[in-house]
């Protein structure tokens, strides 16, 4: 568990370092092909297409194929991203440049997911809230990142240097981390389970792997359940959509994105703009707020563990409108700094926390972490074009204020966060329900939890209620009923 958790610690932080040095460049991008900021912003809508298009299929890949192998793909397609990324501007092609940007939004999403997936079931290994801290290693690499572009920049090293360097170093990495981590996304077609001793505890627990509330220990091959899953995978990951509770979680990640990223995007311009600084003094103010939620990501994940998720994500929305709206209407800049503070540390855990939410059962975190970031993905498109016209109105500072109204949005739905105990015990989406003969009978058995409640496709013709008649359950060895913990983990 250790050697995964530090692989996967390894790849955000050289994902976020990754993108932050792409990033830092982008002056020096806009120069080479000679384009205007309008024009540039445009280019880069390429990005959020492509991570939009990916993150769509992304829970169904997979389900279908495995994280490995996704996040293989998407080192090496990131990999290729940043060659046509510095082949463009050096060759002197925009559409060369829109190409590498779409590839490498997709790419991201791509491997975001499985990323996430595998971080949630670290968390559910160690039974503590560790998520935040994945996502503070982003955020780490983003700074080193920006270190890195910053340099570069000053030494005028080409940009197809720097980005053939970064390509090499980063996909090497990803290679070497990929095959340490936890692969708890990908449900194998070999579902194996151990014989039980009685009929009745085997018809139990085939129904409830089909419900979706055990995975398969190891034991015997039923061929059966393989097949069950092979056409289960798709609609599973479709079926995320129509969940109610996948998709208020989507609208928490998607204000909580919706901060995050317009922070990233236009607070060093509102600080330049709203205040008359200098450059250095907005990318110090940004450099804040990093710093900020950077900290309460490594340190915050005490606070989930004894207050619980509503808890804390409802008061880090509370604390990050206060420093949003003070940094917009602050008379003075280091009030605004101050508001600055706030703000970074309020939007720290949201996003952790959504990415927790939708993983909570591991037979469908693919496809339900998957719908959460294409909600984010939706932000990261709709929000800079919307954001840079109400700037033209009313200003780059007092425009960031609107998106209080997503953020109020991600607090009423913040509920839909807490922490489910067990799986939900009726999968909607899974095409073949369990036949009678397989059902569990309507008499109790002895588990050491409720027995599932399944919705058959067709409803059962009604039969005469006899009168009841105390008659003893026969024993079962609970063990070979109800998996162990071990060997749940084992999948």
């Amino acid at each position: 568990m250790h050697r995964a958790r530090v692989a996967l610690l390894g790849l955000f932080l050289v994902l976020g370092m990754s993108i932050s040095s792409w990033l830092a460049r982008l002056p020096s991008v806009r120069d080479a092909l000679g384009l205007t900021t309008s024009q540039l912003g445009i280019v880069l809508l390429a990005g959020a297409i492509g991570s939009l298009i990916a993150v769509t299929m992304a829970g169904s890949l997979v389900q279908r194929f495995g994280g490995r192998t996704i996040l293989t793909v998407g080192a090496f397609g990131i990999f290729v991203a940043f060659l046509l990324e510095g082949v463009g501007p050096t060759i002197g092609s925009v559409p060369v440049l829109a190409v590498g940007i779409f590839l490498n939004g997709a790419a991201v999403a791509l491997t975001n997911v499985p990323q996430n997936v595998e971080t949630a079931a670290v968390e559910r290994r160690m039974g503590r809230a560790v998520l935040p801290q994945f996502h503070a290693a982003f955020s780490i690499g983003a700074v080193l990142g920006s270190l890195v572009g910053a340099a570069c920049a000053w030494l005028d090293v080409p940009l197809l240097v720097q980005f053939s360097v970064t390509a090499v170093v980063v996909t090497a990495w990803r290679l070497v981390a990929i095959p340490r981590v936890v692969l708890d996304t990908h449900l194998t077609d070999h579902v194996r389970w151990d014989r039980a001793t009685t009929t009745r505890a085997v018809r139990v627990r085939k129904a409830e792997i089909r419900a979706g509330i055990l995975q398969p220990a190891p034991g015997t091959t039923g061929a059966r359940a393989a097949l069950g899953a092979r056409r289960s995978r798709l609609g599973s990951a479709l079926g995320a959509w129509r969940e109610p509770r996948t998709l208020f979680i989507g609208i928490v990640v998607m204000s909580a994105a919706l901060s995050e990223g317009s922070a990233n995007n236009w607070l060093p311009i509102a600080v330049v703009d709203g205040f008359a600084q200098t450059e250095a003094v907005g990318a110090f103010v940004f450099g804040i707020f990093v710093t900020a939620m950077t900290l309460v990501r490594l340190f915050g994940t005490r606070l989930i563990d004894r207050y619980g998720r509503v808890a804390v994500l409802r008061a880090s929305g509370v604390v990050s409108i206060v420093g949003l709206v003070l940094f917009g209407f602050a008379p003075t800049l280091w009030l605004a700094g101050a508001g600055v503070v706030l703000w970074g540390m309020g939007a720290a855990l949201a996003v952790p926390l959504g990415i927790a939410a939708a993983s909570d059962d591991p037979l469908r975190a693919a496809a339900r972490v998957s719908v959460v970031s294409a909600f984010a993905s939706m932000a990261s498109l709709a929000a800079p074009p919307l954001l840079g016209l109400a700037a033209e109105n009313v200003g780059a500072r007092h425009a960031l204020t609107f998106i209080v109204v997503a953020m109020i949005a991600g607090l009423v739905f913040s509920k839909h966060v807490a922490k489910i105990a067990e799986p939900e015990a009726v999968r909607t989406d899974a095409p073949d329900a369990p036949d009678a003969a397989d059902e569990p009978d309507s008499d109790g058995v002895l588990l050491d939890r409720p027995e599932p409640t399944l919705v058959p496709d067709v409803a059962p013709a009604p039969v005469p209620v006899p009168v009841p008649v105390l008659v003893p359950a026969p024993v079962i060895d609970l063990a070979t009923v109800v998996p162990h913990e071990k060997e749940r983990a084992c999948v």
